[in-house]
């Protein structure tokens, strides 16, 4: 399977983690950042991983930021992606039974390292499980997707942001 996966610098370490446990599991990651402990700005993975899920490059994502919160919604914000917060593996599990999710999300500094594996783990072998219910809900959670073609492969979409953070406009 191909997973997408990236974070912001908070969590850098606790990516390498995950991804290099995928790796063991026979996975091929698509590592779109952030590499490094220097400042970013979580939309833009969030969004990168999104992207690939929604463009059929990658089967499944997985963002992290410090609480997760900020890069799953970034991550939902791409045509076709049902992203989710997760915080243990029975969430895990439900979502992905029940509404087919296709990304998740957690934060790398409230779910220790084999919690974590665990999340993931169950997020890449649980099926979903269709029925007429959550197919008709599916539907209309995908009718309500964005499809924004000045943001989709577009590098520069956050560049007014960037700029304004380079410049010390936003904090951690």
């Amino acid at each position: 399977m191909i997973i997408a996966i990236g974070n912001d610098h908070i969590v850098t370490d606790v990516k390498i983690a995950i991804s290099n446990f995928l790796k063991e599991q026979g996975h091929e990651v698509i590592d779109v950042g952030a590499y490094d402990t220097s400042r970013t700005h979580y939309p833009i993975f969030g969004k990168r991983v999104g992207e690939l899920v929604s463009d059929g490059k990658a089967d499944r994502g997985i963002v992290l930021c410090g609480t997760g919160v900020g890069i799953t919604v970034a991550a939902n914000k791409n045509d076709g992606v049902r992203a989710a917060l997760v915080s243990n593996a029975a969430i895990t599990r439900y979502m992905k039974e029940e509404l087919d999710i296709n990304v998740i999300g957690f934060g790398g500094t409230t779910v220790g390292k084999f919690l974590a594996e665990d999340i993931v783990s169950v997020f890449l072998n649980t099926e979903y499980k269709e029925t007429p219910e959550n197919k008709k809900m599916i539907e209309k959670i995908n009718a309500i997707a964005p499809k924004n073609p000045e943001q989709h492969d577009n590098p520069d979409f956050f560049k007014k942001e960037l700029d304004l953070w380079n410049e010390g406009y936003y904090h951690d």
